[in-house]
């Protein structure tokens, strides 16, 4: 090549320099913007909590999210109650022996309502028999409830056809000292 022909190169290259493509790697935008959605998804609050049954003392959260209108299974420490009526004592509860050998936490008593609540809603949304039901059952427990009994009731709720349960507390505002930590 010439000298003259490597000097117009060499100039339309620089004249053309600024027209160059550049690459713009998107991967870390995507992934920031994933984030984002994820953190706004997570931490939005849903509803307002359902009315806590009388003698339920519930404990408290200073992180927690707001429950869907749900059924409300309350367990005082004397009365365990579905909604507004009531089902059988605690202590009844704490003490019953389960009657199915493969689930030795069930409560038999609390199992025949809690499958009699599902089987009604089954009916009314037309849901075959032994598929779970899409309505969320919100337990409300005592502070003073043993944990053995917590369990006893999440165990006998999911054997009765319930697989989306919540557990509530009473929402508290964090102190204004512990908010920065």
């Amino acid at each position: 090549m010439s000298r003259a022909r490597e000097a117009r190169a060499a100039r339309r290259a620089s004249q053309f320099a600024k027209f160059r493509v550049t690459e713009l790697n998107l991967v870390p935008l995507v992934d920031t913007l994933v984030s984002i959605v994820f953190f706004a998804i997570t931490t939005q609050t849903v509803g307002e909590l359902s009315k806590v049954i009388p003698g339920v003392n519930l404990p408290s959260s200073i992180v927690g999210t707001t429950a869907h209108e749900q059924l409300t299974l309350g367990i005082s420490s004397s009365t365990i109650t579905l909604g507004d009526d009531p089902v059988m004592g605690t202590g009844q509860a704490a003490q019953a022996q389960s009657n199915m050998p493969n689930q030795p936490l069930l409560i038999p008593d609390l199992y025949v309502v809690l499958k009699g609540k599902a089987d009604s809603i089954r009916e009314d949304d037309n849901i075959p028999a032994g598929q779970s039901v899409p309505t969320p059952l919100a337990i409300q427990g005592d502070r003073e409830m043993p944990y053995v009994l917590m369990s006893r009731m999440i165990q006998t709720a999911r054997v009765a056809g319930f697989n989306t349960l919540t557990l509530q507390v009473n929402k508290t505002e964090v102190p204004a000292a512990t908010a920065g930590n």
